[in-house]
């Protein structure tokens, strides 16, 4: 019997792909929208089988039952690091573990915080890659602004060649 963190996890499913964030609030639905593309996609990317692509929306906390018992979590999302919108950011499990990362969203528990209770509670990933876009606008609307839509293949790009590592 497999330990209570790895249940959920079928042994062939052992990377994740979580996109985060509220689809509302324009750019901040940023990851939802890339796991969005990518799922709609996988066939002509290429996308393994043993991936899992998961629109996490803002569940926040609810987000450890999916990347527990993972061997790798690539979670997409936005940050505030004041840098020019569509400035691309890649945070490993070391930088997540040492860095304070920033949320601009309207739900209130950041990946840092999911990941911290990760940590805690014996759920971390053996290995956790955070891809993060400086958003230009969080306010209401559907569509994401033209800076970040157009930031999409290059983190797709990202993506796969975190997948193929």
């Amino acid at each position: 019997m497999s330990s209570n963190t790895e249940q959920h996890v079928d042994p062939e499913h052992r990377i994740l792909v979580l996109g985060v964030g509220n689809s509302i609030l324009k750019d901040e639905g940023f990851g939802v929208k890339v796991v969005e593309e990518m799922e709609a996609r996988r066939e002509e990317l290429g996308i393994p089988s043993y991936v899992d692509i998961v629109d996490g929306a803002t569940l926040g906390l609810d987000l450890l039952y999916y990347i527990g018992g993972r061997d790798k979590v690539i979670m997409l999302d936005v940050v505030n690091a004041g840098e020019p919108p569509g400035t691309l950011f890649r945070f490993n499990s070391d930088d997540i573990k040492t860095k304070v990362l920033t949320k601009v969203s309207m739900h209130q528990v950041t990946l840092f915080d999911v990941l911290t209770m990760a940590e805690l509670s014996g759920r971390m990933p053996a290995e956790a890659i955070i891809i993060g876009i400086q958003p230009d606008e969080i306010e209401w609307g559907l569509e994401l602004t033209p800076k970040i839509a157009a930031q999409i293949p290059r983190v797709i790009e990202l993506v796969m060649k975190e997948i193929n590592e």
